[in-house]
């Protein structure tokens, strides 16, 4: 198993769980914010340096994710080593992320066509 995937369940899964109803989460489930960070022409060391800088500064200046802002705010400064991030990042970058039951309905009806990796 990737060391990214335990990572991401123990640091970021308590606000990101994929299997929070879309009414009670904390911050936008970790597939949502794979597909805002990546395209087509995304490089695994441009998602990691967005994942790295975001992480490391959160703040209005650095936000990719509006709507996630208005609806939860601003993230909080989160003290994870770089390493931490990265293997985070890395293991996202690379594999398939869970997603919630409603995440497909709820992403067609706010942009309108779905994109999965």
């Amino acid at each position: 198993m990737h060391p990214g995937k335990k990572m991401m369940e123990v640091h970021c899964y308590s606000c990101h769980h994929p299997t929070a109803s879309e009414e009670n989460r904390l911050a936008p489930p970790m597939i949502a914010i794979k597909m805002r960070y990546t395209n087509s022409s995304t490089t695994k060391k441009e998602f990691i340096d967005d994942m790295q800088n975001w992480i490391k500064n959160p703040v209005e200046s650095n936000v990719k994710m509006y709507g996630a802002v208005k609806r939860f705010g601003i993230m909080g400064n989160l003290p994870y080593p770089e390493s931490v991030i990265e293997q985070i990042a890395d293991y996202m970058f690379d594999n398939d992320i869970e997603q919630p039951e409603w995440f497909e309905e709820h992403y067609n009806q706010n942009k309108g066509g779905m994109r999965l990796n």
